[in-house]
Parts: structure tokens; sequence; C-alpha cells
């Protein structure tokens, strides 16, 4: 486990692209690179079956937007992010107070998503959408 003053994580609950063409982002990972999805609506493409990562996803553009800002279009006065990448952490509150305290503008803050997910996000110096979570599902032993 890495510790960085009070944010505990404790694994990578998921990652993978933001896209911007559900099409194109379906074929080239689940047809050239053979990675089967499970769709959900809005065609949100997820696996749970690739190791080394709890929930590889695909996120289109507009959901990420709507999980930020509660919008369907990314904001023009932020950069869009290229891909999303999200830690289970020990505790979302502490972990949100301590990247605020370091000056990283938070686009989320400890909200409970409609899954059952609670999240902070922001946007890393790379361009990632990066997400401190609670992930229920994932702790079960």
């Amino acid at each position: 486990m890495q510790e960085f003053e009070r944010i505990k994580i404790l694994f990578v609950a998921g990652f993978g692209p933001i896209v911007r063409d559900r099409s194109m982002g379906r074929n080239l990972y689940g047809e050239t690179l053979n990675i089967s999805f499970t769709e959900e609506q809005g065609g949100y493409l997820h696996t749970e079956a690739l190791k080394g990562v709890g929930s590889f996803a695909l996120w289109p553009l507009d959901q990420a937007a709507q999980s930020c800002f509660g919008k369907d279009s990314w904001p023009d006065n932020t950069p869009a992010p290229q891909a999303w990448l999200e830690f289970d952490v020990e505790n979302v509150e502490e972990a949100t107070a301590e990247l605020e305290s370091r000056g990283y503008r938070m686009l989320v803050k400890n909200k409970k998503e409609p899954w059952g997910q609670t999240v902070s996000r922001f946007l890393s110096p790379e361009g990632l959408l990066v997400g401190l979570t609670i992930t229920p599902w994932m702790r079960r032993s």
C-alpha cells in the first residue's frame, strides 16, 4: 500500500481511454485487440476480466462530462482528458482534502454515483481524469 500523507491507495480500481468516437474505440479495443466487453446503456463498454486492473472501460467523453459537470459536453475552459484512472483509497474525504491542500482542483468531490461508488475526480498534469474512489463491490472478499 502506498501512503502520501492522508492518502492511502489500496489498489487500481479502473483504467481506460476516454473515447470521443464510440465505434472507433469499439473497433480498436474490442475487435482489433480482441477484448470482450460488457455493454451498458449509452455504449459504456467495460470488462473486469483483464488481470492487473479492477475494471478496464471505454468511457465516452459525454458520460465523463455528465459525471463531472452534470452536462453532456465537456466544458471548453477545461482540457478534455485522454484517459481515466481510478485509485481505490482508504478514505475519499481525507484524500480529497489532501489533494486540495496541495493545490489540485477537484472536478467532483466525494460524490456518490448512482452505481454505488463514491468518487472525487481531478485532472492530472498529464491530462488524465484521476479518481479517488471507494468501490464497494471490489472490496468484497
